[in-house]
């Protein structure tokens, strides 16, 4: 069920429901839209005894929107929105999962908000904020990265062409191209209106390459006190997988489920894995 929720701030967060809401809320944290959460895995959390909502991020999907090349809020703020939601939810402490940059956010709220979560999830992410990382960490696959940057851009307001080229940088990066194509129509099929730099941030999520992301939250990752449970794919040439270890290392207790097969989306086919070790947090 999709529906909008406004937080006491006065953010619109677009949000889709499965499952029992009398149940335990697990809040999935858009990366940057909330289709980046694939349906297999919100149907089986939901199997599983969960009220599951997943989120658009701001800028993104049916949320409030005001400039994707500008914005004026901060890492924090999204965090921020995070807690909010599970507040206007009511549902009590939250699993909360984050997905790529959505991992970002997922972070920061459960060290600034720490009653509002019961679990943490951390998936396709890294413990710093866009651009340069810390030495110990691993970078972009570079040659991936620049075939992947090769790419023609798209005629931003022309679906079927957006579509297309979400499959042909799947094809690159390791995941579906079929099912990249699909997400991207459903994406902007769910972007209110076709103007470009609003079609072009929610297909890329670019909002993140503008966004205040200080102070830095790594040193802070010992403070987290919830179960928690990273997973990364082992193909990921974004996030290469040495992030989701180090995650794993400097949360206390964490478990580290690598994905042999995935790149940086979860496949379909990963789904009941996935929520096999999500549930038992």
């Amino acid at each position: 069920m999709h529906a909008t929720v406004r937080t006491p701030a006065g953010v619109t967060l677009g949000v889709e429901r499965f499952g029992d809401a009398a149940a335990p809320l697990v809040l999935l944290a858009g990366g940057t839209t909330m289709l980046s959460w694939p349906d297999a895995l919100c149907e089986a959390l939901a199997r599983g005894g969960r009220h599951v909502v997943r989120y658009d991020l701001r800028d993104s999907g049916t949320s409030t929107t005001v400039d994707p090349e500008a914005p004026e809020y901060t890492l924090r703020a999204l965090a921020a929105d995070a807690a909010a939601l599970v507040r206007e939810l009511g549902d009590g402490p939250a699993h909360l999962a984050g997905i790529g940059v959505g991992g970002m956010v997922a972070q920061v709220a459960a060290l600034d908000h720490p009653d509002a979560f019961s679990a943490l999830t951390l998936a396709g992410t890294r413990p710093v904020a866009p651009g340069p990382v810390d030495d110990d960490l691993p970078e972009h696959d570079a040659a991936t990265m620049a075939r992947r940057f090769a790419l023609p851009m798209p005629e931003w307001s022309d679906r079927a062409a957006v579509a297309e080229y979400a499959a042909a940088g799947a094809e690159v990066l390791g995941n579906d191209p079929a099912t990249a194509r699909a997400t991207a129509g459903r994406v902007f099929d769910r972007t209110p209106g076709t103007d470009p730099a609003v079609q072009m941030a929610n297909q890329l999520g670019m909002v993140f390459s503008k966004l205040d992301c200080k102070p830095r939250w790594r040193e802070r990752l010992p403070e987290i006190t919830t179960p928690a449970l990273v997973v990364h794919g082992r193909r990921d040439p974004f996030f290469p997988v040495g992030n989701g270890e180090a995650l794993a290392r400097e949360i206390p207790g964490a478990r580290l489920l690598v994905l042999e097969q995935a790149s940086t989306a979860i496949p379909d086919a990963a789904a009941d894995e996935v929520a096999e070790a999500m549930l038992a947090l």
